[in-house]
């Protein structure tokens, strides 16, 4: 998209948060361009005299059919994560150059993304790499690690109802309003997942926010970033490469291959806890997450009909009925669900 010369006045706020930044002078309004990207957020790329930037807006309602409400003070959360991650990743963050609490955005340094491609584009060209995916485990754990029990993370990142808000409740405790029979087992899951508190969670870790640079993985939209559980985590990546199974049932077989790499990459490094206590609420969490994906607050896109929904539903209700302790079993099931 091109960038436009005369950004619309609503979007005089983007303005505003680099001038308050000390980035933007009083002047002519310099180029910016929308970027497209999640549900949650307005994002810009703005050309200014020292190079493009990317600032963020978190909205107040997340832009999905259904009414989600969520607090714009995630995006302070967003930038405390960046700064926390950055000590032990220092390579999976991009650059903060502010975080504007009063207006409820912050800037960043812009990627290009000839050299920082999302990682979400290259599973959909078919560039499903195993190596890929076990630097996005290696990483996330490696952030995971550095972040346990800590106390004072967590104090920092007691962001339990946001938490609640934007990721437990839609999710979780929606699907559990459409699946009735499944109401338990869900919300047992809420509950579970937010007992655990262990280490610097991030809440949205999706193909969709990571890009693959040159150096490796970097994460984007941290707005859920919690100081809880972990499995969470793992269990929110590894459904995506479920799903995308549905979406290009010819490279169904690659995805599950990154599936194993990311799993095993990240549990080899989970150093914090016992491997598998944490594969264990991983493995539960997973089906639910499945479900999520078409009954919840944010159906995932890309599922072309009822058939593949019905899928999506089979297996989810099974394990959320006899609950997996290891991620291989639902792997199995997964792999004969979408074999070609």
């Amino acid at each position: 998209m091109a960038p436009s010369n005369k950004p619309p006045a609503a979007d005089g706020t983007i303005l505003a948060v680099l001038r308050r930044a000390g980035l933007l002078e009083f002047g002519p309004d310099p180029s910016m361009a929308p970027l497209t990207g999640g549900v949650s957020s307005d994002i810009w790329r703005v050309e200014l005299p020292g190079g493009p930037v990317a600032v963020k807006r978190a909205l107040p309602k997340l832009k999905v059919a259904q009414d989600w409400q969520a607090p714009v003070e995630r995006n302070a959360y967003e930038a405390a994560w960046m700064q926390e991650a950055r000590r032990f990743a220092p390579r999976a963050v991009p650059r903060l150059l502010h975080q504007d609490a009063i207006l409820g955005a912050l800037v960043m340094a812009y990627l290009e993304p000839r050299d920082h491609p999302l990682w979400k584009r290259l599973l959909m060209d078919g560039q499903i790499l195993a190596y890929h995916a076990g630097a996005v485990g290696a990483t996330l754990a490696a952030i995971h690690a550095g972040t346990a029990r800590r106390p004072e993370v967590a104090q920092r990142f007691a962001t339990d109802k946001i938490f609640h808000e934007i990721r437990l409740a839609p999710y979780l405790l929606a699907t559990a309003e459409v699946h009735p029979d499944l109401g338990r087992q869900l919300r047992a899951l809420v509950r579970t997942t937010a007992a655990n508190r262990i280490a610097l969670v991030h809440g949205d870790v999706s193909p969709k926010n990571i890009l693959i640079g040159p150096r490796g993985p970097v994460f984007l939209d941290a707005e859920c970033a919690w100081y809880g559980d972990p499995a969470f985590d793992l269990a929110f990546c590894l459904n995506h490469l479920l799903l995308k199974c549905l979406w290009r049932r010819r490279d169904a077989a690659a995805y599950l291959v990154a599936f194993d790499a990311l799993a095993e990459a990240y549990l080899a490094a989970a150093v914090w806890e016992r491997r598998d206590r944490l594969e264990e609420r991983a493995a539960a969490l997973l089906p639910g997450l499945l479900l999520a994906r078409v009954d919840g607050k944010s159906p995932v896109e890309y599922l072309r009909g009822q058939d593949d929904r019905e899928k999506v539903r089979k297996v989810g209700r099974h394990f959320l009925q006899h609950v997996p302790d290891r991620l291989s079993a639902i792997r199995a099931v997964w792999a004969e669900e979408t074999a070609v």
